[in-house]
């Protein structure tokens, strides 16, 4: 990687979901970790894929929703379908996990990152070493990140 602007934005120390953790640890471990989600892994630490805040809103409200162009229709009340949904807590995260999620390895330079959040348009983007996840980048960090670079050149 390189140590200019991904060194800086990358955080080594995150906590890990375990796909059969509950949807309701998982958000709170995310709401904890103060970031927008957290990669997801087996037992054996191999990275299965993403669960964060679009899959936690996902559990919480019919896959059709995503769907539909309008939902002047659906209940207007958040209330009712945090009680209605409730039991998704219980869930495993494994259900929701995004599986199509953009990890990149320990050499992947501050351009290609760059990249990476311009066009897949994620929230994080984990590092992957042999297998594993040796850390993330939240597109926040990076932000930060490439405007102290930015503002260190203009």
């Amino acid at each position: 990687m390189s140590p200019a602007t991904i060194a800086t934005a990358v955080r080594r120390k995150v906590p890990l979901l375990r796909d059969e953790d509950t949807v309701s640890d998982a958000v709170a471990r995310i709401a904890e970790a103060d970031v927008p989600a957290l990669p997801v892994v087996d037992a054996d630490g191999k990275l299965l894929g993403i669960f964060g805040e679009r899959e936690f809103i996902g559990a919480l409200f019919p896959a059709y929703l995503e769907q539909l162009g309008y939902a002047g229709f659906v209940p207007k009340s958040l209330e009712r379908q945090l009680e209605k949904r409730a039991s998704c807590g219980m869930e495993a995260v494994r259900k929701y996990t995004n599986t199509e999620h953009i990890d990149v390895g320990e050499d992947h330079s501050d351009t290609q990152l760059a990249e990476t959040f311009l066009h897949h348009r994620v929230l994080i983007v984990p590092i992957v070493d042999g297998g594993q996840v040796s850390g993330i980048v939240t597109r926040e960090d990076f932000f930060r990140a490439l405007a102290s670079r930015f503002a260190e050149v203009t």
